[in-house]
């Protein structure tokens, strides 16, 4: 009885020291990093209208739904990020957030943008909710929502 009792005992001492097994943590750190980046670089290919960017990271089999709701596989984003008629002042990511299930990451931060779309001035912010797998090809993305938020001028 005392054998057991000291055994649980220890498990509870070390249960703080005990992860998942999976990755270790500064892996893990790695790789949310890099994800963070990608955000980072996809605000930043938007706003040039850098569309080499997603065709690089973004899978074969990628599907975006818009703020309006349209429905778009890799290539017809492509083209619409290509020759988009917007000419942005600005285009940043903030508030990533990522989470990790084996080699899928789920991100969701905060876009903001300015600049002008045929002569008229606007400012928007969206949620945006991107997901990515880690293969071969290191982090792609595999789906994308983005969500206006209220008072978008768009």
């Amino acid at each position: 009885m005392y054998k057991i009792i000291s055994l649980l005992a220890l498990g509870f001492a070390l249960l703080p020291f005990w992860r998942p097994q999976g990755k270790p943590t500064d892996e893990l750190e790695i790789d949310r990093q890099e994800v963070v980046n990608l955000e980072n670089e996809t605000a930043r290919a938007l706003q040039l209208n850098n569309a080499t960017f997603f065709k690089r990271v973004y899978s074969e089999d990628f599907i975006a739904t818009s703020a309006s709701g349209l429905v778009m596989d890799k290539a017809t984003f492509v083209n619409s990020v290509q020759y988009s008629d917007a000419k942005f002042d600005s285009f940043i990511a903030t508030d990533i957030r990522v989470r990790f299930y084996q080699d899928t990451a789920v991100v969701n931060c905060l876009w903001t943008e300015r600049g002008k779309l045929r002569g008229q001035v606007f400012s928007n912010q969206s949620r945006i909710l991107h997901v990515y797998i880690n293969g071969p090809r290191g982090w792609q993305a595999v789906a994308s929502q983005e969500t206006p938020l209220p008072g978008a001028g768009r």
